[in-house]
């Protein structure tokens, strides 16, 4: 699946794997790598549910917002274009990497 970073911290962190603004502990950022290879080597959602570890869900609120776990505290909040009817493939919009103490 393709995924397209749509916040400005976000793509400098990942083209340079650091950002000023986004201070974030070693671990995210390599969890942040490595969900990003999960999404892009993903061939249906049905992929993430497979992966428990992940905690891949939507988020109440939102009409298509959704997030993954990082690590305890962290998620990745992504919108997902979806691009057939079941809603099982589609476009990862990267949002942000957002503190969560729900754990």
């Amino acid at each position: 699946m393709n995924v397209y970073i749509n916040d400005k911290e976000l793509l400098k962190l990942y083209e340079t794997g650091s950002s000023k603004k986004l201070r974030l502990p070693e671990t995210v950022i390599d969890k942040f790598f490595a969900t990003i290879q999960k999404i892009e080597s993903a061939t249906s959602i049905h992929d993430f549910w497979k992966d428990s570890g992940l905690r891949f869900e939507k988020l109440r609120g939102f009409k298509n917002r959704y997030s993954m776990r990082l690590t305890a505290k962290y998620r990745l909040e992504m919108e997902i274009e979806w691009k057939n009817t079941e809603n099982t493939i589609g476009e990862f919009i990267l949002i942000v990497i957002s503190s969560h103490y729900g754990d």
